[in-house]
């Protein structure tokens, strides 16, 4: 026994060791993903680019993804995720922001966003941070929506994950869909690389015949490196995108999805259906998550890098109508995070 709290302990030094080493590291992964970012675009519109058909369709369409590539990267990177201590925002007047519709049938949710009545908004519930004793925002009886990061040390509302790899910071409520455009951007760019540019690789790895030898501005080196890059982000990435729009479109977060699936084999167990109180449906979930359509903002902000404010102020949120609480689990089962922090 005394051997287990021993090794315990080790770990737990070790992981807070970890989470200090991953936070003072954060902004130098950053600059090398922006150097590795800045790179691949150049390799593909020096190299790529001029190989294309219809110039005039080709180019402004490969300019609008990586404007869109680069700019939610940036968003996401220097957006406040969102902290408890925050008061709700406003929507900018700056050239990126966008202005939402508007309708007769709406009603104002939060600051400059309104939605209709038909979906159910109920206020959050509030308890203590046992880390900062801040008071916190909770989607449900079962799982609060905010969690305290140890490596940002604040409550985040609707808390993803911390990202010290990419980011720097963690995904909560004003970066996540951001940060879910980027990767969808992401993927894209990386796709179009590796599928138009493979005829470039063969000749800059010597492997078809060029008299005049490589006549591009950077060196094939580079391309060969960008290129491997670009094929293992797309599967990557890919992957951890299909992950993210699969939890948006059940209404959940990442944090969440694990505990409901732990809700859902209590429920079945007694032969009965777990219900998340908070999924409206994949359509409307993702609506909601992208703040477009009916009474939020027009469909083009997900083809152009605008900033819009989400549907929530993560204080209130949109619920089934008839459920006040997630069918299939009783008080007393709901899960209970030791420290109340996750990151990824």
């Amino acid at each position: 026994m005394i051997c287990s709290k021993t090794v315990f302990r080790c770990f737990k030094a070790l992981e807070r060791l970890g989470d200090r080493i991953t936070g003072a590291a954060g902004p130098y992964f950053v600059g090398f993903a922006i150097i590795l970012m800045t790179a691949g675009t150049i390799c593909f519109f020096d190299v790529v680019m001029p190989s294309l058909s219809y110039p005039w369709l080709s180019g402004p369409i490969c300019a609008l993804i990586a404007f869109n590539l680069l700019t939610h990267y940036y968003l996401v990177v220097t957006t406040n995720p969102g902290f408890v201590d925050d008061s709700p925002r406003e929507a900018g007047r700056g050239f990126l922001w966008a202005r939402p519709k508007n309708g007769s049938n709406e009603r104002p949710l939060t600051e400059g966003v309104r939605w209709s009545n038909k979906f159910n908004i109920t206020k959050a519930a509030t308890s203590k941070c046992r880390k900062c004793g801040q008071d916190k925002p909770e989607v449900s009886i079962l799982r609060s929506w905010t969690h305290h990061c140890r490596i940002c040390n604040h409550c985040v509302l609707k808390y993803d994950h911390h990202c010290p790899v990419r980011i720097n910071q963690c995904v909560g409520v004003y970066n996540e869909r951001h940060f879910v455009l980027f990767m969808v951007y992401l993927c894209i760019a990386t796709f179009c690389f590796c599928i138009l540019g493979y005829p470039q690789l063969f000749e800059s790895l010597g492997l078809t015949y060029e008299p005049d030898g490589w006549p591009y501005h950077v060196p094939a080196v580079m391309y060969i490196l960008e290129y491997i890059l670009s094929g293992v982000l797309c599967f990557a990435v890919g992957i951890m995108l299909m992950f993210h729009l699969w939890t948006i479109s059940h209404g959940e977060t990442s944090v969440e999805s694990q505990d409901n699936d732990h809700y859902g084999r209590i429920a079945k167990s007694r032969g009965e259906a777990f219900v998340n109180s908070y999924d409206l449906g994949k359509l409307r979930n993702l609506q909601l998550f992208f703040n477009v359509g009916q009474g939020g903002y027009s469909f083009y902000t997900l083809l152009f890098p605008f900033r819009i404010l989400p549907y929530t102020d993560g204080r209130s949120w949109a619920r089934r109508e008839g459920y006040e609480r997630h069918h299939g689990i009783r008080m007393g089962e709901e899960l209970t995070d030791e420290e109340d922090e996750h990151w990824a």
